[in-house]
């Protein structure tokens, strides 16, 4: 029978290394799977392409990350929070060693849902007239100017959910969610730390990813209510 479990870390991130593109879920420094995030950074892969709501919790959670230039590229929605002490990161922006591709909120989502759906690109008005805009394909649709948005997909997908069964069915508790079940799409290895793994299968109103979306489960207590 399929069994998604693993009993530690090192084979939850078996396969992880140089180069690779690694997805987050959760939003700011809620629903982040923390365990994972400390994990990777103990790792020594380089060259890394980072895809999360926020840069900023990243470094606050796997600083050696970015004190040891291992991430080159990140694509996030917000590179810092409102009145956020400027960090490693925000350095490493400034001297070039790290470049960002920041989105809007929904072009990021949808960029992410796109890349699980197999969908290249597509075209949206939002940022339209901004730098964010700049260099990006435009064309016009009945008489309203849109940009082109590449799809994301990744390597990797870390996240955090709050039960799981061995089949690898999730079920997200609040914030956990946030953009969950599409990264998961949108990634050839779902590695996911759970509080709790139930017996048998979850019930079917619970699961909010199935697990053909999810490659390796492994149950870990909660940090900082993550």
């Amino acid at each position: 029978m399929i069994d998604k479990r693993v009993a530690n870390l090192d084979e939850a991130l078996a396969g992880l290394g140089d180069g690779m593109t690694i997805m987050f879920g959760g939003f700011g420094g809620a629903g982040l799977a923390i365990h994972l995030i400390k994990a990777l950074a103990a790792l020594p892969a380089k060259d890394l392409t980072v895809v999360s709501n926020s840069v900023r919790f990243l470094e606050d959670f796997g600083p050696a990350l970015f004190e040891d230039k291992r991430i080159k590229h990140a694509v996030a929605s917000a590179a810092r929070s409102r009145g956020s002490v400027s960090g490693i990161s925000e350095i490493q922006l400034a001297d070039g060693t790290l470049t960002l591709d920041i989105a809007p909120q929904g072009s990021f989502a949808e960029r992410i849902r796109a890349g699980g759906a197999g969908i290249p690109a597509f075209y949206t008005p939002t940022s339209v007239g901004t730098p964010v805009a700049d260099g990006k394909e435009h064309r016009e649709f009945n008489g309203r100017m849109c940009v082109l948005e590449t799809a994301l997909t990744s390597d990797f997908t870390l996240m955090r959910a709050d039960k799981a069964d061995r089949y690898g069915n999730l079920y997200f508790r609040g914030t956990q969610g946030n953009f969950g079940r599409d990264m998961a799409a949108a990634s050839k290895c779902t590695v996911v730390e759970v509080r709790e793994i139930v017996e048998g299968l979850l019930p079917q109103a619970d699961i909010h990813v199935p697990g053909v979306f999810v490659k390796r489960i492994i149950q870990l207590p909660d940090v900082r209510g993550a």
